[in-house]
Protein backbone atom coordinates (compact mmCIF):
# COMPACT_ATOMS: atom_id res chain seq x y z
CA UNK A 1 0.00 0.00 0.00
CA UNK A 2 1.43 3.22 -0.86
CA UNK A 3 1.91 5.92 1.61
CA UNK A 4 -0.54 8.40 1.93
CA UNK A 5 -0.18 12.14 0.79
CA UNK A 6 0.45 14.80 3.68
CA UNK A 7 -1.37 17.99 3.46
CA UNK A 8 -1.04 20.85 5.77
CA UNK A 9 -3.90 23.76 5.85
CA UNK A 10 -3.28 28.02 6.75
CA UNK A 11 -6.64 29.52 6.60
CA UNK A 12 -7.60 32.08 8.66
CA UNK A 13 -11.50 31.86 7.70
CA UNK A 14 -12.62 29.05 9.92
CA UNK A 15 -15.77 27.64 8.58
CA UNK A 16 -13.65 27.15 4.99
CA UNK A 17 -10.57 26.08 6.88
CA UNK A 18 -13.22 23.68 7.86
CA UNK A 19 -14.27 22.66 4.58
CA UNK A 20 -10.69 21.97 3.62
CA UNK A 21 -9.64 19.76 6.47
CA UNK A 22 -12.89 17.62 5.71
CA UNK A 23 -11.95 17.21 1.85
CA UNK A 24 -8.58 16.11 2.67
CA UNK A 25 -9.66 13.80 5.79
CA UNK A 26 -12.37 12.33 3.47
CA UNK A 27 -10.24 11.49 0.81
CA UNK A 28 -8.48 7.62 1.29
CA UNK A 29 -5.19 8.86 -0.39
CA UNK A 30 -4.67 12.09 1.46
CA UNK A 31 -3.46 12.57 5.08
CA UNK A 32 -4.05 16.28 6.85
CA UNK A 33 -1.26 16.74 9.17
CA UNK A 34 -2.64 19.90 10.46
CA UNK A 35 -4.55 22.99 10.38
CA UNK A 36 -3.55 26.62 11.53
CA UNK A 37 -5.58 30.21 11.32
CA UNK A 38 -2.43 32.20 11.43
CA UNK A 39 0.98 32.33 9.56
CA UNK A 40 2.95 32.09 12.60
CA UNK A 41 1.20 28.79 14.00
CA UNK A 42 1.01 27.24 10.24
CA UNK A 43 5.40 27.96 9.37
CA UNK A 44 5.61 25.95 12.79
CA UNK A 45 3.37 23.21 11.95
CA UNK A 46 4.99 23.45 8.20
CA UNK A 47 8.18 22.72 10.11
CA UNK A 48 7.31 20.13 11.96
CA UNK A 49 5.37 17.97 9.92
CA UNK A 50 7.31 18.14 6.36
CA UNK A 51 3.74 17.98 4.39
CA UNK A 52 4.31 16.99 1.06
CA UNK A 53 1.38 20.16 -0.28
CA UNK A 54 0.26 23.45 1.74
CA UNK A 55 -3.40 24.73 0.88
CA UNK A 56 -2.68 28.43 1.75
CA UNK A 57 -4.57 31.45 1.96
CA UNK A 58 -3.15 34.91 1.38
CA UNK A 59 -5.27 37.13 3.64
CA UNK A 60 -4.08 36.05 6.93
CA UNK A 61 -4.01 37.69 10.15
CA UNK A 62 -0.66 38.20 11.02
CA UNK A 63 1.80 37.76 7.91
CA UNK A 64 1.29 38.38 4.02
CA UNK A 65 0.83 35.00 2.09
CA UNK A 66 3.07 35.86 -0.54
CA UNK A 67 5.72 36.12 2.62
CA UNK A 68 4.66 32.53 3.67
CA UNK A 69 5.67 30.93 0.64
CA UNK A 70 8.80 32.17 0.36
CA UNK A 71 9.84 31.10 3.80
CA UNK A 72 8.21 27.67 3.20
CA UNK A 73 11.32 27.23 0.69
CA UNK A 74 13.25 26.88 3.39
CA UNK A 75 10.88 25.61 6.30
CA UNK A 76 10.38 22.48 3.88
CA UNK A 77 11.62 22.76 0.38
CA UNK A 78 10.10 19.64 -0.54
CA UNK A 79 6.45 20.62 0.04
CA UNK A 80 4.19 22.47 -2.80
CA UNK A 81 2.68 25.48 -2.46
CA UNK A 82 -1.08 26.02 -3.67
CA UNK A 83 -2.68 29.04 -2.96
CA UNK A 84 -6.62 28.81 -2.34
CA UNK A 85 -7.76 32.50 -1.97
CA UNK A 86 -10.87 35.44 -2.55
CA UNK A 87 -7.94 37.28 -4.43
CA UNK A 88 -7.62 36.95 -8.45
CA UNK A 89 -6.11 39.78 -9.09
CA UNK A 90 -2.89 39.93 -11.93
CA UNK A 91 -0.18 41.65 -9.15
CA UNK A 92 -1.20 38.67 -6.34
CA UNK A 93 -1.27 35.93 -8.89
CA UNK A 94 2.06 36.83 -10.13
CA UNK A 95 3.82 37.46 -6.50
CA UNK A 96 2.43 34.35 -5.50
CA UNK A 97 4.03 32.33 -8.65
CA UNK A 98 7.24 34.08 -8.60
CA UNK A 99 7.59 33.65 -4.76
CA UNK A 100 7.26 29.70 -5.51
CA UNK A 101 3.39 29.03 -5.47
CA UNK A 102 2.98 25.69 -7.61
CA UNK A 103 -0.90 26.46 -8.32
CA UNK A 104 -3.32 29.22 -8.00
CA UNK A 105 -7.14 28.69 -6.95
CA UNK A 106 -9.93 31.10 -6.20
CA UNK A 107 -12.06 29.89 -2.91
CA UNK A 108 -15.24 30.41 -5.69
CA UNK A 109 -13.85 28.43 -8.36
CA UNK A 110 -17.03 25.98 -10.02
CA UNK A 111 -16.85 22.54 -8.76
CA UNK A 112 -13.78 22.77 -6.62
CA UNK A 113 -12.40 19.84 -5.80
CA UNK A 114 -9.86 20.14 -3.04
CA UNK A 115 -8.67 16.31 -3.04
CA UNK A 116 -8.23 16.43 -6.87
CA UNK A 117 -6.39 19.70 -6.57
CA UNK A 118 -3.81 18.15 -4.34
CA UNK A 119 -3.32 14.87 -6.05
CA UNK A 120 -2.87 16.99 -9.60
CA UNK A 121 -0.09 19.38 -7.94
CA UNK A 122 1.73 16.27 -6.36
CA UNK A 123 1.95 15.03 -9.97
CA UNK A 124 4.14 17.78 -10.66
CA UNK A 125 0.91 19.77 -12.18
CA UNK A 126 -0.03 23.32 -12.07
CA UNK A 127 -3.66 23.77 -10.67
CA UNK A 128 -4.73 27.26 -11.70
CA UNK A 129 -7.91 28.47 -11.78
CA UNK A 130 -10.06 29.10 -15.38
CA UNK A 131 -10.62 32.95 -14.65
CA UNK A 132 -7.38 33.63 -13.68
CA UNK A 133 -5.42 31.20 -16.83
CA UNK A 134 -7.82 32.98 -19.39
CA UNK A 135 -6.92 36.69 -17.55
CA UNK A 136 -3.33 36.13 -18.04
CA UNK A 137 -3.71 34.75 -21.54
CA UNK A 138 -5.45 37.80 -22.76
CA UNK A 139 -2.75 39.81 -20.95
CA UNK A 140 -0.07 37.69 -22.79
CA UNK A 141 -1.36 37.31 -25.97
CA UNK A 142 -1.21 41.20 -27.33
CA UNK A 143 2.22 41.80 -26.01
CA UNK A 144 3.49 38.47 -28.09
CA UNK A 145 1.61 40.17 -31.40
CA UNK A 146 3.49 43.31 -30.80
CA UNK A 147 7.04 42.03 -30.07
CA UNK A 148 6.32 40.02 -33.45
CA UNK A 149 5.20 42.99 -35.39
CA UNK A 150 7.83 44.97 -34.21
CA UNK A 151 10.64 42.41 -34.51
CA UNK A 152 11.83 43.28 -30.43
CA UNK A 153 14.86 40.90 -29.28
CA UNK A 154 13.97 38.51 -27.70
CA UNK A 155 16.62 38.90 -25.08
CA UNK A 156 14.56 41.86 -23.88
CA UNK A 157 12.45 41.07 -20.81
CA UNK A 158 8.39 41.41 -20.90
CA UNK A 159 6.32 42.83 -18.30
CA UNK A 160 4.47 39.16 -18.15
CA UNK A 161 8.12 37.37 -17.15
CA UNK A 162 9.12 40.32 -14.89
CA UNK A 163 9.44 38.99 -11.57
CA UNK A 164 8.58 35.23 -13.19
CA UNK A 165 11.85 33.68 -11.33
CA UNK A 166 12.16 34.70 -7.38
CA UNK A 167 15.73 35.72 -6.53
CA UNK A 168 17.29 33.18 -5.35
CA UNK A 169 15.90 31.16 -8.48
CA UNK A 170 17.82 33.46 -10.45
CA UNK A 171 20.93 33.03 -8.71
CA UNK A 172 20.83 29.29 -9.22
CA UNK A 173 20.62 29.49 -12.81
CA UNK A 174 23.57 31.72 -12.56
CA UNK A 175 25.70 29.49 -11.06
CA UNK A 176 24.25 26.57 -13.33
CA UNK A 177 25.38 28.68 -16.21
CA UNK A 178 28.71 28.60 -14.62
CA UNK A 179 28.59 25.04 -14.52
CA UNK A 180 28.72 24.19 -10.87
CA UNK A 181 27.49 21.14 -9.41
CA UNK A 182 23.96 21.26 -6.84
CA UNK A 183 26.69 20.63 -3.87
CA UNK A 184 28.53 23.82 -4.88
CA UNK A 185 25.50 25.93 -5.77
CA UNK A 186 24.50 24.96 -2.21
CA UNK A 187 27.46 25.97 -0.40
CA UNK A 188 27.46 29.60 -2.53
CA UNK A 189 24.20 30.42 -1.98
CA UNK A 190 24.40 28.91 1.85
CA UNK A 191 21.82 26.66 1.39
CA UNK A 192 21.24 22.66 1.78
CA UNK A 193 21.90 20.69 -1.31
CA UNK A 194 17.83 19.53 -1.34
CA UNK A 195 16.48 23.76 -0.77
CA UNK A 196 18.67 24.36 -4.60
CA UNK A 197 17.18 21.31 -5.80
CA UNK A 198 13.77 22.54 -4.67
CA UNK A 199 14.37 25.77 -6.63
CA UNK A 200 15.68 24.09 -9.71
CA UNK A 201 12.43 22.09 -10.35
CA UNK A 202 10.68 25.33 -9.51
CA UNK A 203 12.35 27.53 -12.07
CA UNK A 204 11.97 24.44 -14.74
CA UNK A 205 8.35 24.38 -13.82
CA UNK A 206 8.05 27.94 -14.64
CA UNK A 207 9.90 28.20 -17.37
CA UNK A 208 8.58 24.85 -19.01
CA UNK A 209 11.83 23.68 -19.54
CA UNK A 210 13.48 19.75 -18.04
CA UNK A 211 17.03 20.63 -18.40
CA UNK A 212 19.54 22.21 -16.88
CA UNK A 213 20.65 23.95 -20.59
CA UNK A 214 17.22 24.87 -21.72
CA UNK A 215 16.51 26.28 -18.30
CA UNK A 216 19.55 28.64 -18.58
CA UNK A 217 18.91 29.35 -22.10
CA UNK A 218 14.91 30.06 -21.75
CA UNK A 219 16.51 32.68 -18.47
CA UNK A 220 18.41 34.16 -20.84
CA UNK A 221 16.27 34.63 -23.67
CA UNK A 222 13.56 35.48 -21.63
CA UNK A 223 15.71 38.43 -20.38
CA UNK A 224 15.87 37.28 -16.98
CA UNK A 225 19.23 36.60 -16.04
CA UNK A 226 21.85 39.14 -15.86
CA UNK A 227 25.64 37.57 -16.72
Amino acid sequence: MSALLSVLVIEDDPQFRQRLCDSIAAAPDLRLVGAAGDAGSGLALLARHQPQVLLLDLGLPDLNGIEVITRSTDVAPHCEVVVVTVFGDEAQVMQALAAGATGYVLKDTPALDLAELVRAVHAGGSPISPVIARRLLTRLAPAASSRQRQGAPEAAASDSDAGLLSERECEMLGFAAKGYSYREMAQMMGVTQQTVLTYVKRSYRKLQVHSRAEAVYEARKRGLMND
